[in-house]
């Protein structure tokens, strides 16, 4: 007899099935081979193709109805909505992905390998997208497919998919258009994927992400250089005075001074509770995580998951790419901050201005200044992710890690504020695939459970009672 354990069984050998087979490769291939870079002139046409050839004759052939929309912001990518509804009665998951990439670097990559080609060395798949964000909502594309066909061509829920071309450019136009499909896009959850896992090896949700607040700090002092020699020791140096200012707002060993820019009453104790015992292991060498760095006091998934982070993104005096033996006439730096819903963003301006006039930097300038993306959190025990955790745990037979937010930025902000959804984030990267920078990858073995745990969590909603995993 045909029960709905052996179709469950069916479908994760189906997903995994379409690992093992090529199926999930090849189709990433010609995927990473579509340059949909959002973050360089003359590529804008790439990003349609990414929707009209990439995706959307696919999702046709499993029962979607597809639609791309110009996005409201001018000079920004498009923005699919595809819907596959069974009965209204039944649970609406909404699924987010993004085609964009950041630029490719090409010249940058290691010997034998590009950005716009899929190359598998040494156990990794290299290429732009494959872990940001290409390779993730493939996976959780296929999945269904594996339960359409373990379920004779039912899902026996409802999906909408929201495929954006411009995230990479801090999702410009999203927040107006989601607000204006409101009543199209309504969901019980939202679950998605992007990000990194807490560990290679260990099968993670989170519940939110981090938010970004950028901000230039200047300093100019003059029309133009002056001789080093004449001048030096003489008129002030405007990067040894910007140098001084950010060493201000931030000591020798990353903790921040400026304690305004902090969550205010410390780590949650929700986020400490769900924290407790969270090993973050960076995997591959992208980058080492330093102990002595951050905030005293707290573990490393406290100081990425529950608090705040103050970055130099660049700093520039003069020319240093070809230096005269001038002190220069101004100095600039680009600073953001990583921050949890626990603080208000609004109020880092002022915080910061207050520091560096208490600090006696008042000719230095802050430009620039403003929210890049919004911090989002649902509690980590709201029933939607128990449930989703209970389920990837039974598919893969081991603990997933559930974690209050993600370390990075994605626009899970405007899901919540205009469709009220929870969030359930399932990360198939890891901290070492080096996005965002050359010999970008995605390891097969992630990728392998992540085609298993989606084809889990879709075959469940299927057997789902009602509309909310506490009915």
């Amino acid at each position: 007899m045909d029960t709905a354990p052996d179709r469950r069984r069916e479908a994760l050998a189906r997903a995994a099935a379409l690992f093992d087979d090529g199926t999930l490769k090849a189709r990433l291939g010609a995927l990473v081979e579509i340059p949909s870079t959002a973050q360089e002139p003359g590529f804008e046409a790439h990003l349609t193709r990414y929707l009209e050839q990439g995706i959307q004759p696919w999702l046709e052939g499993m029962g979607f109805t597809c639609a791309i929309h110009p996005n409201p912001q001018e000079g920004f990518g498009p923005i699919m909505i595809a819907t596959r509804i069974e009965d209204a009665s039944r649970p609406t998951i909404l699924l987010y992905g993004h085609g964009d990439t950041v630029r490719g670097l090409d010249e940058q990559w290691s010997e034998g390998l590009a950005p716009w080609r899929l190359t598998e060395r040494e156990g990794r798949w290299y290429g732009r997208g494959t872990a940001d964000n290409k390779g993730q909502h493939l996976i959780n594309l296929l999945a269904l497919e594996a339960v359409l066909a373990a379920r004779a061509g039912r899902l026996g829920f409802n999906v909408k998919l929201v495929l954006e071309m411009a995230e990479e450019r801090g999702s410009a136009g999203l927040r107006e258009f989601v607000a204006a499909h409101a009543k199209e896009l309504t969901a019980d959850a939202l679950i998605a994927s992007d990000g990194p896992r807490v560990a290679p090896a260990v099968p993670t949700i989170a519940t939110g992400t981090r938010g970004i607040f950028r901000f230039d700090l200047a300093l100019k002092l003059r029309a133009g250089g002056v001789h080093s020699g004449h001048w030096g020791g003489l008129t002030t140096d405007p990067a040894v005075v910007l140098a001084h200012a950010i060493g201000s707002m931030v000591d020798r060993n990353g903790k921040i001074l400026v304690r305004d820019l902090l969550p205010r009453n410390g780590v949650p104790a929700e986020v400490k509770g769900v924290l407790d015992g969270c090993e973050v292991e960076a995997g591959g060498d992208a980058a080492t995580i330093d102990a002595n760095w951050g905030e005293p006091g707290l573990t490393a998934a406290e100081k990425i998951y529950g608090w705040n982070s103050l970055i130099v993104l660049a700093m520039v005096s003069g020319r240093p790419e070809n230096p005269v033996n001038a002190v220069a006439p101004d100095a600039r730096a680009a600073l953001h901050i990583r921050y949890t819903v626990d603080t208000d963003p609004h109020s880092f301006e002022t915080a910061i201005r207050r520091h560096l006039d208490a600090q006696g930097f008042p000719e230095v300038r802050i430009e620039n200044a403003g929210v890049g993306m919004r911090a989002s959190r649902t509690p980590p025990n709201h029933p939607w992710v128990r449930w989703a955790a209970e389920s990837m745990e039974r598919s893969l037979g081991k603990r997933v890690q559930i974690i209050p937010n993600s370390s990075g930025g994605l626009p899970g902000d405007v899901f919540v504020d205009h469709l009220d959804v929870p969030l359930v984030w399932v990360p198939h990267s890891y901290g070492g695939c080096q996005q965002h920078g050359p010999d970008e990858h995605l390891l097969p073995g992630p990728a392998r459970e992540g085609l298993i745990a989606f084809a889990g969590m879709w075959f469940d909603l299927g057997e789902m009672p009602g509309t909310s995993p506490a009915n």
